[in-house]
This record gives C-alpha cells, sequence and structure tokens, in this order.
C-alpha cells in the first residue's frame, strides 16, 4: 500500500481496490443513435443463455428489448451500446461493475428480488450451457491468501472505517456476520446477541475456561463470552480499524481484564485453550490453507476442548462471483460442506454438530440493507454515488444468493476425536430462549 493509498483509507476515501472503478461521467457515454441489428440480437440470445428470466432491457434510445416468455417483471436501462458490450462478454463480472458506474439500471422492480429471479434462472440454464460459454464466463481463481496478501485483502474491505459500517450493522455489537433469528419478527440487534449466545452455548463455555477466536472484528463475540460467560478470550484480527475500536470498547465496558485483543495474524496463535472460534473467517482463509489451519487448531485445543467455526459455504465446489471477489472482498472462498469436513477429517476431528442458517443470513443482510438504504445519502457523502451504488448491489446480491441456496450459512462444532467428555445432546441449547428480550 502506498502513501496516498494510506490517506486515502484513514480519510474514509475508497481506493480502485476497494471497489471503486474510475469511469467517465453518464453524460459522456450518452449517444443518441439507434442500436443495430447485431445488438437487439446479442440482448435478446443473452436473456436466452440466462434461461428467459422476467426481464425487459431498455436501451440507449428508448428501444426495449421485452422477454421472450412472459410478462416482464423488471426493466434493466443500458445507457450505451459499450456497457452491453461488456455486459455480454463477462456479465459475472460486468453486470456488477456497469451497475456501480450507473451504466446498467433498474427502472422497475426491487434489486434483490431482481438477483434472486437471476439466480434461480441462470442455475436451471447453466446446465445447457456449452463448454466455450463456460469458459469465457467463468469467475476466476480467488487471489492468494498468505500472510502479506491477506493483510492487504483484509484491509481492503474491513478498513473502510468503523462509522461507515456503524451506519447499517447493529448497534449492540457491530456484528458483521449471520445473525440468529430463533423467531421471525426479531429485530437486528436481538438476532445478533441471540446468535452470540447460541455460540457460546455450542462451546458448553464455563467461568474460568481459556477462548481463543481468530478473527474476531469488531470483538462483540469476545466481550460477550468474557461478561456473560467469566471466561478469558485472546481474539485475533489483523485489520487495524477493527482492533482498535474492539479495544476501546473492551476498556469502556471494564473487560479489559479479560480479553486481550491481538493484532496478528490467526496463524501466529500460540498456547492451548479450552475453546477454538471463528465467526465469518474461514471464507478468507483460502483452502491451500485448510490442513495448516487444521494444524492450528489441532495444537492449539485442549484435549477436552470443543472447536466451531462459522461460515460462508456452498453445497459444492464453486468459486466467488467475480465481481465480488475482486470489488468487495479479495481472496474470498466459501467452502463446499465437503472441503469444511476437510478440515476436520484432516486431523481425526470428530464432527459433533452441523447446522445451517442459510435463511438466517438472508434475513440479516435484508436487515442490513434496509438501514444502508436509509443512510445510503450518507454513505454517497462519505466516499462517492459509485461506491454506494456497489455496496447497493453486494447487498442485494448476496440476499439473492442465499434465498436460492447459492450460498450457505455453516456452523460446524466439533473436537478431537478421542475426546470423551462431549454432549451427549443438544437438549441444553435450547432449554431457555438465546434472544434477549431488552434489546
Amino acid at each position: 500500500m502506498n502513501d496516498s493509498t494510506a490517506r486515502d483509507t484513514e480519510r474514509g476515501q475508497p481506493t480502485e481496490n476497494q471497489g471503486h472503478v474510475l469511469t467517465l461521467p453518464l453524460e459522456d457515454l450518452q449517444v443518441d443513435r439507434e442500436p443495430h441489428r447485431y445488438e437487439r440480437w446479442m440482448i435478446a440470445k443473452l436473456l436466452r443463455m440466462a434461461g428467459s428470466p422476467p426481464v425487459r432491457f431498455r436501451l440507449w434510445n428508448g428501444e426495449t428489448v421485452e422477454p421472450a416468455e412472459g410478462q416482464a417483471e423488471f426493466t434493466l436501462q443500458l445507457t450505451d451500446p459499450k456497457a452491453l458490450l461488456s455486459l455480454a462478454s463477462n456479465p459475472n463480472l460486468a453486470f456488477g461493475d456497469l451497475y456501480s458506474a450507473g451504466r446498467l439500471q433498474l427502472l422497475d422492480g426491487d434489486l434483490s428480488d431482481l438477483t434472486e429471479t437471476l439466480y434461480r434462472h441462470i442455475h436451471r440454464a447453466m446446465q445447457n450451457w456449452p463448454r466455450w460459454l463456460e469458459t469465457l464466463w467463468r469467475n476466476h481463481a480467488p487471489r492468494s491468501t498468505g500472510i502479506d496478501e491477506a493483510r492487504e485483502n483484509i484491509h481492503h474491505h474491513y478498513d473502510l472505517g468503523n462509522e461507515f459500517y456503524r451506519l447499517w450493522l447493529d448497534q449492540a455489537e457491530m456484528q458483521y456476520t449471520c445473525a440468529y433469528y430463533e423467531t421471525a419478527d426479531a429485530t437486528l440487534e436481538q438476532a445478533q446477541l441471540a446468535k452470540l449466545e447460541h455460540v457460546c452455548r455450542k462451546l458448553r463455555l464455563k467461568p474460568g475456561m481459556t477462548v481463543v477466536e481468530a478473527g474476531c472484528g469488531w470483538g462483540g463475540l469476545a466481550r460477550y463470552m468474557a461478561r456473560h460467560y467469566g471466561v478469558t478470550v485472546h481474539a485475533y484480527n489483523i485489520s487495524r480499524e477493527q482492533i482498535r475500536y474492539a479495544r476501546e470498547e473492551a476498556k469502556r465496558q471494564q473487560l479489559d481484564h479479560l480479553v486481550d485483543y491481538v493484532e496478528d495474524d490467526y496463524r501466529n496463535i500460540s498456547g492451548e485453550y479450552d475453546a477454538f472460534v471463528s465467526i465469518g473467517m474461514l471464507e478468507h482463509v483460502g483452502k491451500e490453507n485448510y490442513q495448516a489451519l487444521s494444524d492450528l487448531i489441532k495444537r492449539s485445543l485442549k484435549p477436552d476442548g470443543l472447536a466451531l467455526l462459522h461460515s460462508i459455504g456452498r453445497n459444492r465446489p464453486m468459486l466467488m462471483n467475480a465481481w465480488i471477489e475482486k470489488r468487495i472482498f479479495p481472496g474470498a472462498y466459501p467452502p463446499s460442506i465437503g472441503e469444511f469436513m476437510g478440515i476436520c477429517e484432516a486431523n481425526d476431528f470428530s464432527v459433533m454438530d452441523v447446522e445451517n442458517l442459510r435463511l438466517h443470513y438472508a434475513q440479516t443482510l435484508t436487515h442490513w440493507k434496509e438501514r444502508f438504504d436509509q443512510n445510503e445519502d450518507r454513505v454517497a457523502e462519505m466516499y462517492d454515488e459509485h461506491f454506494a451504488r456497489a455496496w447497493r448491489m453486494y447487498l442485494s446480491g448476496s440476499i439473492g444468493a442465499f434465498r436460492v441456496g447459492s450460498l450457505q450459512l455453516f456452523q460446524v462444532v466439533f473436537s478431537h476425536g478421542e475426546n470423551n467428555n462431549i454432549p451427549r445432546s443438544r437438549q441444553d441449547l435450547y432449554t431457555s430462549p438465546a434472544t434477549p428480550e431488552d434489546v
């Protein structure tokens, strides 16, 4: 990172790698010529290859291309011919870039509903795609997640500024991971605290225990464990912004004698602990590092200890969407459930519990996007319109992905294979509600 990038980050300004791509002003892209015949054909072909979703395209001259089947539920406008060429050459990358730049605009319908509809139709259509099209439109391999690269990847996303995330995350503990909705009418604050309680119960925490957390975000889980369960926590993170916030909060809440926030890579964890926990970090580890992570957990976990990994995942191996990996989450790779289990198999861990919270994440993202929409003008003031549109696209696309099952959310609890001091059932997890009433 050069000095100018560092100064931009300190001021809260996005850099090009942080989802901000330099583009010409929209007025310089406007054209008044009629679309060529091949351009109309290209849009019709795109719609067919996408499974004929109920989408209408409006072109730069006002002309429309209707869906081949049924009535249109959504209208997308292309502002210039080059936008169409970009979309046809690689829609996985271009859709998000064009939307962020204002060159692809949604005129009718909700963006989250549109992405859900597109995912459903495309997933069915992909089965009949020719091999050359799969190659042309494929997502690229994620960037490296080595120690040096991981720090840059995390800086890229999590060091955008705490004020930005505070606008739309929960006000209780600033949790940027899937919440746990015991009831459909739970608020975001209630559901995030319920998630923390759910995790603590799964780890069977007791006063005096020691816990290590790999990737602690803004430190909410560590503080919750210390405050409600009387455990000592060592929480690792390489995001400067998050660590600074976490330490200030621990001191303010008078929990700094129980919680130690370590600004370091998870690979440098040392010592033995009663519990190992990681919430929302596995997506950034990279599958080439799964063996090393498994080895780390094995040497960090006491003989009777429990480990819990909470991560976005897949039903089968698949690369992250090219636009999200390039513009939003560099290095991201959500593991399939089989790859997830490989972490446990590598060191003969016994898997005790697997829970899929996919629909909980769809609800979490819906609450985040509602708050983001309420504060979008402020986001645009802090950064710019391009940045605000990119994050609207990211949140909306993620909602669609979790609704259709393109993404999953796995919580996995495991222990050493020879450990017999394990719970015999899950009954104790549900003896009382995890959701607080007074939030």
